[in-house]
């Protein structure tokens, strides 16, 4: 639910010209993000930033995320991406505390990006994606899956990128149960049993800004993310409807390939 390494790779936005077809670097992040969608309580992350950008003809990873080409046409794109999610402590959590911790995920999935419209230095797209979200604490399972079309515009002005992406969020019932639902025996004041279903999530919208300049590289991002609406949205777990999470990246490039990218030759 709280997809890490796609807001980071989000944030990423680079001009195109000249790019090598891989970098290496390192640096960190500070993240302030809420425990889930919906949550009173939010937790500061400090994590050290590896930094990777692979531009091959089927395997990227870069502004627009680790991901794996598909299929591709001038206004059409499908690909095979990749997101990660933090974990949670349930004694952290005043709403969750005594019930079992949410444990770190990692989303994996088809996207459809349709090309709507392309100036000399933005561009629109309709992204449709659609992904599994395993838990991978101890042994990988399967929670469940999430589709969370969006419309994104991404642009470059004055040695800035800059993105915007907004749009709704489904879930189906195995994933809503996982973060919102409450068995009996985890019943408490306040917190009655609830079950969850599946359908439609609220909606997200996130705002990036990045600057590279010479070895460095500078990104932030906003996010706001609402349950208003939500088919679990009067589950006792939900204590506010709308979150906001922020984060900010600092990475110091130290390699990069002689070659180029076949996209910028």
């Amino acid at each position: 639910m709280k997809p890490l390494a796609a807001l980071l790779l989000a944030a990423a936005v680079v001009p195109a010209a000249a790019e090598p077809l891989w970098e290496l670097g390192a640096g960190a992040t500070v993240l302030r993000l809420p425990h889930y969608r919906g949550a009173a309580d939010s937790s500061t992350w400090v994590l050290p930033l590896p930094w990777f950008v692979y531009r091959g003809e089927v395997l990227r990873a870069d502004r627009d995320g680790a991901r794996a080409r598909l299929f591709e046409t001038e206004r059409v794109d499908l690909d095979l991406g990749f997101a990660a999610g933090t974990p949670t402590r349930s004694d952290d959590d005043e709403a969750r505390r005594g019930m079992d911790d949410l444990e770190p995920t990692v989303e994996v999935g088809p996207r459809l990006r349709v090309a709507l419209a392309k100036g000399a230095d933005w561009k629109t797209e309709l992204r449709l994606p659609l992904r599994a979200v395993i838990g991978v604490d101890r042994s990988p399972s399967l929670l469940g899956w999430t589709a969370a079309p969006a419309l994104a515009v991404d642009g470059e002005r004055a040695g800035f990128g800059w993105g915007l992406q907004a749009g709704p969020i489904w879930g189906d019932r195995r994933l809503h149960r996982h973060y919102y639902e409450v068995r009996p025996d985890e019943a408490a004041p306040g917190r009655p049993a609830y079950a969850a279903r599946g359908g439609y999530a609220g909606w997200q919208a996130t705002a990036a800004l990045s600057r590279r300049a010479g070895p460095w590289w500078f990104a932030a991002f906003v996010r706001a993310d609402s349950v208003g609406g939500a088919v679990f949205a009067d589950s006792p777990l939900v204590r506010r409807d709308t979150n906001v999470g922020a984060g900010i990246a600092l990475v110091r490039v130290f390699a990069r390939s002689e070659r180029e990218a076949a996209e910028s030759r």
